[in-house]
């Protein structure tokens, strides 16, 4: 038996992808979850954002907790809303040309393009 096979057939570097802590790109996005959700409560809480928008907090703290436990049902919920807001905010940038919807837009694809990543969904249980 060679030094580089395992007796069990499991590859070594495929075992340290199971790693029970999440990645520091995960940890930012979970954070920007939370963040969404602040703003969201401060914003319906200040008269600027309708009531009905405070629907989205429970799902923005979920998926910010779950995405901290790698949980691939919060990798789904994260995904869907990072997309959401891209198209969004890209749509308020081309069809009403508010910058800051470019700018929020470029930070959502990024995120979006990160969570997509192989290597991410490899330690999602």
């Amino acid at each position: 038996m060679s030094d580089d096979i395992q007796p069990n057939g499991s590859d070594p570097a495929q075992s340290s992808l199971k790693s029970p802590m999440p990645l520091p790109g995960v940890v930012a996005i979970s954070l920007y979850m939370l963040v969404l959700a602040a703003v969201v409560t401060f914003g319906v809480a200040g008269g600027h954002y309708q009531r009905i928008f405070l629907l989205l907090v429970p799902p923005f703290v979920a998926a910010s907790f779950g995405m901290l436990r790698m949980f691939r049902w919060a990798w789904a919920l994260t995904l869907g809303a990072v997309f959401l807001l891209m198209s969004y905010n890209l749509w308020l940038f081309l069809a009403q040309k508010q910058a800051p919807g470019a700018i929020q837009g470029v930070l959502n694809l990024v995120f979006f393009l990160y969570l997509v990543r192989v290597d991410v969904r490899s330690r999602l249980r």
